[in-house]
């Protein structure tokens, strides 16, 4: 009965994305049923890597989502949604297996932390992919998928699920990997939302005269809302606007005028230079002041 029913159910699910979507889709979509339900479950009573089977299984559907919406498995940003998805499981399962390392034992699963009394390879792991995850929001950046600003909240989101992965490694108990686990459940959804406020592909897709129009449905409304916060954090952070190359600024007048790029921006990537400005903003003025307080400029958004 079991067996019918998941065939029914997975024979129902590649028959709606081959309906819906497209063959790229559908293919993987079957492909990670069978995956799941063969390989993976074949292995989880025999190999401790059925956990990085797992991984790959957990990293398809977002790639699904990509490919469904006309991307392609190739594009930067799929690959780089399933490398968060797949970097991510290792310290959410591995601490999750710690925590219950006696029951899978008595289950007859073969995981890390079965074979790992101390949790010497658990901590390792964990750490391991906490510093892999961490290193995507620079990735990101400089592939241009993503705004610079995401790479800042990165380190910050990425600095504490370290801390918490190196407290574990420092006394291995139910109680830190119980805070890896927690921590893990709220990171991954503040990571996927910084990326898809900062990707620079959904901005550059969104038209104006769209975005003017009345939004009638429920993605119209998502798509004007998130361009709407986008465009809050440009006018609370001016150097984010100009990474965009979305504001014309100019230090000096006249023949003395120069063009204030990203790569005066102090947290663009590989682009920092000596004398960057101070930047200030006072309502539609944007004022930049140089490191030599006598070198002042004022100028307005174009």
């Amino acid at each position: 009965q079991a067996a019918g029913l998941g065939c029914l159910a997975g024979g129902a699910g590649g028959a709606l994305l081959a309906w819906g979507t497209d063959p790229v889709t559908t293919l993987l979509g079957v492909g990670n049923i069978g995956l799941y339900a063969g390989l993976y479950t074949h292995m989880k009573p025999r190999s401790e890597w059925n956990t990085w089977v797992g991984a790959v299984v957990g990293a398809v559907p977002p790639v699904m989502g990509w490919t469904a919406a006309g991307g392609s498995v190739m594009d930067p940003e799929a690959m780089l949604l399933g490398s968060a998805l797949f970097l991510w499981q290792f310290p959410h399962f591995f601490a999750l297996n710690f925590m219950y390392r006696k029951d899978y034992e008595r289950g007859g699963f073969a995981m890390v932390a079965v074979e790992d009394p101390n949790g010497d390879r658990t901590a390792s792991l964990i750490k391991r992919y906490a510093w892999y995850l961490s290193s995507l929001p620079l990735l990101s950046t400089a592939l241009e998928v993503t705004s610079p600003m995401f790479s800042v909240e990165g380190i910050l989101l990425n600095a504490y699920a370290l801390k918490v992965a190196y407290k574990f490694d420092g006394e291995r108990s139910n109680a830190n990997a119980r805070k890896v686990f927690l921590t893990s459940l709220w990171y991954l959804p503040c990571l996927m939302m910084l990326f898809l406020l900062h990707s620079r592909r959904w901005h550059e897709e969104l038209k104006e005269e769209e975005m003017e129009k009345e939004c009638v449905s429920v993605l119209a409304s998502l798509e004007k809302f998130i361009h709407e916060i986008q465009t809050k954090g440009k006018e609370l952070c001016v150097h984010e606007a100009i990474a965009s190359k979305e504001v014309d600024v100019w230090i000096g007048s006249e023949k003395n005028k120069t063009s204030l790029d990203a790569s005066k921006c102090p947290i663009s990537l590989g682009k920092a230079v000596a004398n960057t400005p101070i930047i200030k903003t006072e309502g539609d003025k944007i004022k930049l002041t140089q490191d030599n307080p006598t070198k002042k400029a004022t100028t307005e958004e174009s």
